[in-house]
Formats: C-alpha cells, structure tokens, sequence
C-alpha cells in the first residue's frame, strides 16, 4: 500500500512513559502475571474476517464501513484486492502488537472457478502472508476453511446429503491445513457452521453422525499424514443459523469424540456468545472444557443479553472474563491457543480507526480480567472451598464408592450398618460471590 490504511501509530504498552498517540491502559506484553508474560497467557490474536472482510452490512441494509478493497475492487481484480486487504490487516497487527493472526481460506484468497484455482489462489497469497510474518513477527495463531458461505453447503458441509459437497469441502480443508502447516500455525480449527438441520422432516440424524465423525477422521489423519504438529480444534456453535447443530456445546462435543474415537485428536476452540446462545455461560463452557482436557483455544467476543443472536460484540466485562482467565490459570493455560477477537464493530461506527479502539479496549479488558484471575489463584478461597466441599470422597466412604469390587447392595448395606444421616452443608454461595467481587474491586 503506498499509504496507511489507519490514522494511528502503534498503540504503546502500559508500562511505557505517557506520550502521544493511543497506549493501553492495562495491558504490557513483558509485565509478569504470576511469574508469566502478560503477553505468554494472552496469546491476542485479531480475526481476519469479521475485521477486514465484512462491510458492514446487515439483513436491513448495506455495508457502512470503508473497506476498499471490498465490492467493486474485488470483482475488478480479486488478487490485487486481496493484497491489498492483506496489507491493511498487517498493519492493523503491528498497531495493536499482538502476536497472532487467523484467518478462513476465502478471508485470505478469492475462490477461483474450480477448486484447482482456489488452491492456487489460496497459496499464492499464503506466500505473501508468510513474507508479512517474517517481516513483522506475526504469527499465525490458526487457519480453516468457509464451508457455509457458499449456497453448495446450505444443508452443510460434511453432513450434506450429497457426497459431492462432503468431497468438495474435503478439497478446502486439505488445502487449508496444508497452508496452515506451511505458514506454522498453532492450531487449525473446524467451525461447522452448518452442521445441523433446519427440519426433521428430510434429515437422517444417524446417517448425518456417521459423516462428520468420518469426515474428522479423515482430517485427523491427514494432519499426520503431513506431519502438522498443532492441535486440531473444533468450535462448539448451538441452534444458529440452523435450527439445531450437531456441535451444540462443549459436553455435547465431547460425547460426540469419545464415542467415535476422536477425543484424543481434538480439542475445543470456545466462543463467548455460543456460550450463551447455547444456554450456558461462557464460564461454564470454559469450565467444562478444561475440568475435561478439551480446552484448546477461546474467540473472545460476547453477545448482547437483549438479543438472542450472534451478535460478535467486542468484549468489555472484567467480571465475566476474570472467572474464565481464572479457570484457564488453574487449568495451565491454553497451550497452543489464545485469545482471537471474533468480533465486529458496530454498523455506525464508521471510522476506520474504530477498529483500532475496539481492539485497545478488549485487551485491556483481557489484560485486567488477567489480574483479577491471578489474584483469585493466589487468593485461593475459591480453590480451597471446593476442595472443602468434596474432601468427603477422599475419604474411606467416597474410596469405597469407586473399588470396582464395591456394588450398590454392599454400599446400601455398609449404609444401613452404620445408620448414616447425613445433614446438609451450606454451599456459601453468596460469601463466594463477596469474595469474588473484593478481589475484582482489590486486585493490582
């Protein structure tokens, strides 16, 4: 580009001296967190599509946003368009400095008229990209492939009742991992947007089953077919935008893996607002995922409680983030994953340096929720009250429980023998709730 796309320089951190231009009120990559970069546990990443591909539009009006490289450009000359995109996005990293990126195959390349022009497409800017990320850094947090944007997967990608669109997205998604293994990605994700159905009337549940769980494995495999050594993700999404999804939330998810074999080559990449859709909090989700091993990455955005859609808002609650950071902290941390802002302006916000405050406020919110979370661990009334709670089951009767040798008639016996009446014990939420609340409003 021979100008900038953004009329701000790079954002400094927190810890720096006050000077001119945009610094983050929290958030400083080196600054330690329990013994740990900021920047290590965060692990920020900026979405390329809902920040560089959308206009803006809505189901009522067209696109708001000044994206260039959108609409006509892109129908004039798609690669040149793409570039130019790609450069905007590369300056949007180096502004914010955070260390990731990821991307869907069509956010980074146009498709082509075939499937062999798509991947050509596909490789060509993925050279590109791979030349911004040595020349600023950036890595690539993960890649995957759009399969329902096209009218092709309108009854989904792996679950469509015609094999032709099973192989089609195959094609992608081979394409994608490839290119993510080249660009050394962290993680390649596989987001089923539309992996459910709209009625029962024309659906075959089990037929449906059987095709994802083989199309998981084929994938599976092939990422050790190429020696791609990130962890393979799968994003829990419930009833939107069809009326049910196969991939409805964490627990559902994990029943599917283990029960076709697959628990130990996936784990979850976890979005805020698909928590709620699906009726949980994102704190549940998030605790599900890592009491079971599954945690691998989370998209940070959040909905609106007014609105029962997706409706990718950048988030803004220390509260709800600290008790996610807080699990995430006593689980180890997310490994591979991070924190990607799958979120998206608001259609009046119309200034392209909205982007850029979006962002600034979200980490810092992170960055916060971050110190909060630690200080709950260090804390540790939370961790020492549910270890309290359970202590009986470390106990002689809990032991007894669990020996295999042990059936439901001695247990009953062993009951009536020692004439038990157990008395009920407080659950202290509300102290817990008053502990949770000093240590947001006390924690520096």
């Amino acid at each position: 580009m021979s100008e900038p796309f953004f009329g701000t320089g790079p954002v400094r951190p927190a810890g720096d001296e006050p000077g001119e231009g945009l610094q983050y009120e929290v958030y400083d990559p080196d600054a330690l967190v329990g013994g740990t970069r900021m920047e290590d546990h965060l692990r920020l990443a900026v979405c390329y599509w809902h920040s560089f591909c959308s206009p803006g539009a809505d189901v009522f009006g067209s696109g708001t946003w000044d994206r260039p490289w959108l609409g006509e450009a892109a129908a004039a000359d798609p690669m040149a368009a793409a570039e130019a995109e790609l450069d905007a996005a590369f300056e949007l990293f180096t502004i914010l400095g955070t260390p990731f990126y990821c991307f869907h195959d069509l956010d980074l390349a146009p498709a082509g008229d075939s499937l062999r022009e798509s991947r050509a497409n596909l490789e060509a800017m993925a050279d590109q990209a791979g030349a911004k990320m040595d020349e600023t850094g950036v890595r690539l947090l993960w890649g995957t492939a759009n399969l329902f944007g096209h009218p092709r997967y309108a009854a989904g990608a792996a679950t469509n009742p015609d094999p032709d669109v099973f192989t089609h997205a195959a094609a992608q998604v081979r394409a994608v991992l490839e290119v993510t293994h080249r660009l050394g990605g962290e993680n390649y994700v596989l987001w089923g947007g539309r992996e459910g159905y709209d009625t029962l009337l024309n659906t075959d549940l089990r037929r449906e089953g059987e095709q994802l769980a083989r199309f998981l494995s084929l994938v599976a495999e092939h990422k050790h077919a190429i020696g791609f050594t990130g962890t393979l993700l799968i994003e829990p999404k419930p009833h939107e935008p069809t009326k049910h999804q196969y991939d409805h939330d964490a627990a559902a998810i994990h029943g599917f893996l283990d029960r076709h074999g697959l628990v130990d080559e996936f784990k979850l990449n976890i979005e805020a607002n698909h928590a709620t859709l699906s009726g949980h909090s994102f704190h549940h989700e998030v605790a599900y995922a890592v009491g079971h091993g599954l945690l691998g990455s989370i998209d940070a955005n959040r909905g609106d409680p007014q609105n029962g859609w997706d409706t990718d808002q950048f988030p803004n609650s220390v509260e709800e983030l600290s008790l996610v950071l807080y699990e995430i902290l006593r689980g180890g941390g997310l490994g591979t994953g991070g924190f990607n802002f799958d979120a998206h302006l608001r259609r009046q916000s119309i200034d392209r340096d909205d982007l850029v405050h979006a962002h600034v406020g979200a980490i810092d919110t992170l960055a916060r929720a971050l110190i909060v979370a630690q200080a709950l661990v260090d804390d540790g009334t939370l961790a020492s009250t549910r270890a309290e709670r359970y202590a009986g089951w470390e106990g002689p009767t809990g032991q007894a429980i669990f020996d295999p040798s042990a059936t439901l008639a001695s247990l009953a016996d062993e009951a009536e023998s020692a004439d038990r009446r157990p008395q009920p014990v407080s659950g202290r939420q509300e102290r817990l709730e008053n502990e949770v609340n000093r240590v947001l409003w006390t924690a520096r």
